[in-house]
């Protein structure tokens, strides 16, 4: 950080050198009480109504849509937005500050994935962003190679390419020989693409990316990794894995804001016309004789920036990346994995709940699970978690329908209507009574996700409500509004 932004920011941080402090503390391996546990977290005390009456300290178990923000990020914002000013565009004071402070973010970002010399970082709105401005990069007849267990961010925004969909492989060593099967029957002579998650959004579960990166390459194909789920729980290494490109989002990273990044190599990027054409974007703009305009556009990421940034998002994405570095990704990591034994340990007592699997029990995984429970609607399960004990979980598809349909073992459906059919397990004739047994039909999935400001409390009580809806049934009734399960009034 230059010695301009040093001085301008010393009140500004002020606050919170704390934090800091103790998150630099646990990285270097203090034993303490604080470092064991979960990082702090905005809405960590919330409390919510309950429909059996009362109120309990909200369980955010939804952390695979959107991670609570980082107290930490949220104080570095704070002392950071009395001081913010237009960038790159400003000869103030604040305008030089705020551009200062940007691009040092691009810096930490660059830092965390450990990007090569030569990489370029360009902050978009999201991963679905990212993925978008490459997919509008890719050289002429390029082809595409996705497998079909994407989320849709991946899986969708290759239109005007040549796309080839891979069918969703049982094992790791499945999926690195399915790639090598498809890059060996294309046209060696055309660039072509690999589209990879690094964790699933569905089942967790890790894939092989550094064994794809080297099968791609083999084939002279390029690789960008969707990091959206790994980022958040493992250390990502662009130099390690080998990757051409990572695209992830703040929003998953504790980091409030829609900001995203895309990472990686620059030739493809400064190649492409920019992704929105405006100011920012282009280096000189003069008019011809002939009435038109001529542009020449910027080669570096502002290329694809075009437009006023969102200078605070992009902040908190750098604080975010600042923060889990320095609380250790081995602690973090190690402390997922306990929570991640002890929710498949109690889900594995319930002979009604599967989870759902591409590479099996053994699979190492991030803390993302999906599970149905036999006889219960998903939605209506959620809608009883919420409503009955103040746990926040998601059921549905989750943005990944062809591969939650090959996990189900089902063809596309309508939803159906909220709860079991009367006298089948989730069913219920009238509050207070519980349901007989039966067997129902899920038309999708339930997930749950946690991560560094999960507290061991919301998975107990996760683990005993699951077990206590199925064996005993829901307190309340439930009723369809809008293609949604909620408590009937």
């Amino acid at each position: 950080m230059s010695a301009f932004l040093n001085a301008a920011t010393a009140t500004a941080t002020a606050s919170v050198e704390t934090a800091s402090a103790a998150s630099a503390a646990c990285a270097g391996g203090a034993a303490s009480a604080a470092c064991a546990g979960p990082l702090p977290v905005l809405g960590r005390d919330v409390t919510v109504p309950l429909v059996t009456g009362g109120e309990v300290t909200y369980a955010a178990l939804d952390y695979a849509a959107s991670a609570p923000a980082l107290q930490r990020v949220w104080d570095d914002v704070a002392a950071y937005a009395p001081y913010y000013g237009s960038v790159h565009r400003g000869a103030g004071y604040l305008s030089q500050l705020s551009t200062d402070l940007f691009e040092q973010s691009r810096a930490a970002v660059a830092a965390f994935l450990d990007c090569r010399p030569s990489d370029q970082v360009v902050f978009t709105r999201s991963t679905t962003d990212s993925l978008n401005l490459l997919a509008a990069a890719l050289p002429a007849d390029c082809r595409v190679f996705v497998f079909e267990t994407e989320h849709h961010a991946s899986l969708l925004p290759w239109d005007g390419a040549q796309v080839t969909y891979l069918d969703a492989p049982r094992s790791p060593e499945e999926a690195v020989a399915a790639l090598e099967r498809a890059l060996a029957d294309r046209d060696v002579h055309g660039a072509a693409l690999v589209c990879v998650t690094g964790a699933s959004n569905v089942t967790g579960e890790l894939w092989p990316v550094r064994e794809l990166a080297a099968a791609a390459h083999a084939h002279g194909a390029r690789i960008v990794l969707d990091a959206a789920q790994l980022a958040p729980h493992h250390p990502v290494s662009v130099q390690d894995l080998d990757v051409d490109w990572v695209a992830f989002s703040g929003h998953k990273l504790y980091a409030p804001f829609g900001s995203g990044v895309l990472a990686g190599r620059a030739d493809w990027l400064q190649q492409a016309r920019p992704y929105l054409a405006g100011g920012g974007a282009s280096r000189t703009v003069a008019r011809r004789e002939d009435g038109g305009v001529d542009v020449e556009w910027h080669t570096t990421a502002a290329r694809h920036e075009a437009g006023s940034p969102n200078v605070i998002g992009v902040y908190a994405i750098a604080s975010a990346c600042r923060a889990l570095t320095e609380a250790g990704f081995d602690r973090l990591v190690a402390r997922e994995h306990e929570l991640i034994a002890q929710v498949r340990a109690g889900l594995a007592g319930i002979p009604q709940v599967r989870i759902l699997s591409l590479f099996g029990d053994d699979a190492p995984r991030v803390g993302v699970l999906s599970f149905v429970v036999e006889g219960w609607n998903s939605s209506h399960f959620a809608a009883a978690l919420s409503a009955e004990y103040g746990i926040g979980v998601r059921d549905g598809l989750f943005c990944a329908h062809p591969l939650v349909r090959t996990l189900l073992g089902s063809a596309p459906q309508e939803p159906g209507a909220c709860g079991a059919p009367e006298g089948e397990p989730g069913g219920r004739s009238e509050v207070g009574v519980p349901p007989a047994a039966g067997r129902g039909r899920s038309l999708n999935a339930i997930r749950v996700s946690f991560g560094a400001g999960t507290p061991d409390e919301h998975v107990e009580r996760f683990v005993r409500a699951v077990r206590e809806l199925v064996t005993e049934g829901a307190q309340w009734q439930y009723r369809t509004e809008e293609g949604r399960c909620v408590p009937a009034v």
